[in-house]
């Protein structure tokens, strides 16, 4: 039996056939409830007065320490580090040999020499790594997600982690200070006193107005998130459940799972026979209508996702070589797709068709179906264009979407067709069942897709300018 991912790869002789049979289902956003209210409700809430999200239970908490951390930060992403103080935070990137994507999320700069990744397993797994092989005098925790099925067991984190979002989100926010609080620059942390606990925060936005990310001890949990709600009542916050947070990446345009780029380069051999057989990257579902033999099809490089900006060659790091050949101007672009309502409706009746096999079913307000997700796009004469990468639908802009990378010369405002389903009736997912495809027509459309989220986010969050 196979021990690690490339025993594995070994084994089964198929990359990408392994992927898309794979059987761990869609990617689930464990311990948080589905809905407090309903999705629709609170989809709209962080549209219109304010909701708390509860990120507790779905990333990973990576700490790093040691006199060699900022080294091994700089030595794998391509983002600079020349302007990186303690007390702020940064998205951040790495890329494999190939310069194909890893993954991304948020870096903070707790104290001197002391550092946390927070986000989603490939990114702090692609860390450990380096940090246990790459020679550097580092401590780290690896803080894991929450179970994606506890089973009734008893789940605990080393932290508990809240943002308050919305329009009416710093009238909370002051209302917990019991006063007037100077808005922080964007991505700057600082503290609070909540139900007599000193929290760490962080400027933050993932709805478009200025917002919160709170953080402490995870014993402190509920009493946090009582305060909270108690005191934003009056200005209308709702609690977020996991099925309406996992969609608010629609309207703000940050594309949550790209492909790890690790499967197929020699240089990482040795990453693939560190990863175990049962680790996201050997388990991982892939999703969707574009199939290629090659894995490679399946990778993401910086600019396809909107990152372009943040790579910065004043500093040697892993994938480098690789980017310096890539040529920006005829790169693919990350954009929204607004789905065709009549279309989307055949899709969304076809689950009570009695006569034929029906479509891919479209769950909501996330259709995604497996851990990463791949749709083909064509334009009028059938040629691919581009990729469709996430979908759903939002209350808020009543409408289907999906977040896509499109060729450079597909202009916004042009039809394009996303190909929903897979091809030859599905997969075998545990999400699949036998179904037709379908050509879903779309227009390309700005990332982000809602106004405001495109005019009031800080330049190079979820938005394609430089920082």
């Amino acid at each position: 039996m196979a021990k690690n991912l490339q025993e594995l790869l070994d084994e089964r002789g198929d990359t990408v056939g392994m992927l898309r049979d794979s059987r761990v289902g869609t990617y689930i956003y464990p311990v948080v409830p589905s809905e407090f209210t309903n999705w629709r409700r609170e989809q709209k809430a962080w549209r219109e007065t304010a909701v708390l999200y509860d990120q507790t239970h779905h990333m990973v908490n990576f700490f790093l320490s040691g006199p060699d951390a900022l080294k091994l930060l700089r030595d794998t992403g391509i983002n600079s580090f020349e302007n990186f103080p303690v007390d702020t935070a940064k998205q951040f990137v790495p890329v494999a040999s190939n310069g194909g994507v890893i993954g991304d999320g948020i870096l903070f700069h707790l104290a001197d020499l002391e550092y946390v990744y927070v986000g989603r397993a490939p990114v702090a797994n692609w860390l450990r790594f380096h940090a246990e092989t790459g020679g550097y005098d580092v401590e780290f925790r690896y803080d894991d997600r929450s179970p994606s099925r506890p089973y009734g067991q008893a789940v605990h984190r080393e932290c508990w982690r809240f943002q308050i979002q919305g329009p009416r989100a710093w009238d909370i926010i002051e209302k917990l200070h019991g006063g007037p609080l100077e808005k922080v620059r964007f991505f700057h942390m600082g503290h609070l006193e909540i139900a007599g606990r000193r929290v760490r925060t962080l400027r933050h936005g993932m709805a478009g107005a200025p917002g919160l990310e709170l953080w402490g001890p995870y014993e402190d949990h509920g009493a946090i998130r009582d305060a909270i709600l108690e005191a934003g009542a009056e200005f209308g916050i709702e609690p977020c459940g996991s099925r309406a947070y996992s969609s608010n990446t629609l309207e703000s345009g940050w594309i949550p799972s790209p492909l790890p780029a690790i499967y197929s380069s020699e240089a990482e051999r040795a990453y693939r026979e560190w990863l175990p057989a049962t680790s996201y990257e050997a388990t991982g579902a892939v999703a969707g209508s574009f199939v290629s033999s090659d894995i490679e099809d399946y990778y993401l490089n910086p600019w396809e996702l909107g990152y372009g900006s943040f790579v910065k060659f004043d500093h040697d790091f892993i994938g480098r070589d690789a980017l310096e050949k890539v040529d920006p101007a005829t790169q693919r672009r990350k954009v929204t797709l607004a789905w065709n309502d009549e279309d989307l409706a055949k899709i969304l009746t076809s689950v009570i068709d009695r006569e034929g096999p029906g479509y891919q079913f479209f769950d909501l307000p996330n259709a995604n179906y497996g851990s990463s997700n791949f749709d083909a796009i064509i334009d009028a004469d059938g040629n691919d264009v581009g990729l469709s990468l996430f979908t759903g639908v939002t209350a808020n802009e009543k409408r289907g979407l999906s977040l896509a990378t499109v060729d450079a010369d597909v202009p916004e405002g042009a039809e394009v067709r996303v190909i929903w389903g897979e091809p030859d009736g599905g997969s075998g997912k545990t999400t699949v069942e036998p179904h037709e495809q379908i050509a879903v027509r779309a227009i390309v459309s700005p990332a982000p897709y809602a106004t405001v989220a495109r005019e009031t986010y800080h330049q190079g969050w979820r938005t394609t300018a430089a920082r």
